[in-house]
């Protein structure tokens, strides 16, 4: 498995990312130059995130079905929620 090589700031600001997400081995360089590794105990659980999205996407479809909802109206007022808030305050989608 190829190592992704970021720098020493990227890596401690995205720690948890690293640590919980990639799975990969990190080469971790200061000013170009590889100064250590971190190489993670296990592989990320994505088959577990997978299934998870899985069920989620059903539950919802049972939940518009339920509502006589469907995905053309649940994106029409997702779009009219999110411009009310952009008119009120557009700092709060940044």
């Amino acid at each position: 498995m190829q190592a992704i090589k970021v720098g020493i700031r990227e890596f401690r600001t995205h720690l948890p990312q690293y640590l919980l997400e990639t799975g990969a081995p990190v080469a971790v360089t200061r000013h170009g130059e590889t100064i250590g590794y971190f190489i993670p105990s296990r592989e990320a659980d994505t088959k577990g995130d997978i299934v998870a999205l899985k069920a989620a996407a059903a539950k919802l479809d049972a939940l518009l079905q339920a509502a006589k909802f469907d995905e053309d109206d649940l994106v029409s007022e997702f779009r009219s929620a999110r411009a009310q808030v952009t008119k009120h305050d557009p700092r709060k989608l940044s």
